[in-house]
This record gives structure tokens, sequence and C-alpha cells, in this order.
């Protein structure tokens, strides 16, 4: 028996457009933004929670707040069916700030943040080490525009 996946209906899709905006908002300033009991918001994070919709709370800064650190995007080729397995490694290190597939010539695009360069360069050493990786191919980002 499978469990039909959980589809935010539209009150949901703007709980977590204001959740975007403000992580720390409380459940009363955003029952007051949507017009909504602050029982209701509980009981739709309860929900998003549960049903994995929302992952976890994150932090966001400013974009100079970490101008030292080493920014790259890289784009990964894994061998045959390891992708799960890829995956699963690559989540255990933390400056994989993101994991996406894709399609097309590469299987994996990881954006990679590290405090500096030698941790940059063993973040890609250990990637690369990973069983199941054929190919990779990282840009360093220099500026934003």
């Amino acid at each position: 028996m499978s469990i039909a996946k959980y589809i935010p209906d539209d009150l949901d899709r703007r709980l977590i457009a204001h959740l975007r905006a403000d992580g720390r908002a409380s459940l009363a300033k955003l029952a007051d933004a949507l017009g909504v009991a602050r029982g209701t918001v509980q009981n739709r994070l309860d929900r998003l929670m549960e049903t994995g919709t929302l992952l976890g709370f994150t932090v966001r800064v400013r974009e100079d707040y970490d101008e030292q650190t080493v920014h790259a995007v890289m784009m990964i080729e894994v061998v045959g069916k390891s992708t799960t397995q890829v995956i699963r490694k690559m989540r255990g290190l933390p400056e994989i700030y993101s994991l996406h597939t894709t399609n097309g010539n590469w299987d994996l695009v990881a954006n990679i943040r590290a405090v500096s360069l030698s941790d940059f360069d063993r973040v890609l050493r250990e990637v690369r080490m990973i069983d199941g990786v054929a190919n990779s191919e990282t840009s360093l980002l220099l500026s934003s525009v």
C-alpha cells in the first residue's frame, strides 16, 4: 500500500512563502499575515514537517557577510546506478551547500562553499574519491554581477 504524496494547497504555499522571507516569524505573526487562527498555522506547519514538504529551517545571511568564502559549482558524472550512493555521501560533506540532479552530460550539480582554498581543495578530493564518481568539472564563482 503506497501513501499518497501530500500536495500543499494555497494556504500552505502562502505559509511557505512567509517562512522563506522570515523563518523566525512567530505563529501569531504568521497567523495575522495569513488571516487565519494561530492553531491553523501550527497544524499546517506540523503537517508540512510530517509529510517532508518542509525539511527544516535555515539561516540566510547578507551576500557580503561571507566574502572570504570560496564559492564554486561542481558538475559530477556518476557511474551506472550509483547516484543514490553518491548523493548520500555528498550530503555528508558540510561544504556542499546544495546538490541537484540534472540532465545532459552531468548527473549532479553541487554548489560548494568552503572557508578557504585549502578546504576547497580538500572537498574536491573527497568528492572525487567517492565510489561512483566518474568525472567532475568545477568552476569557481568569482563575483556576482
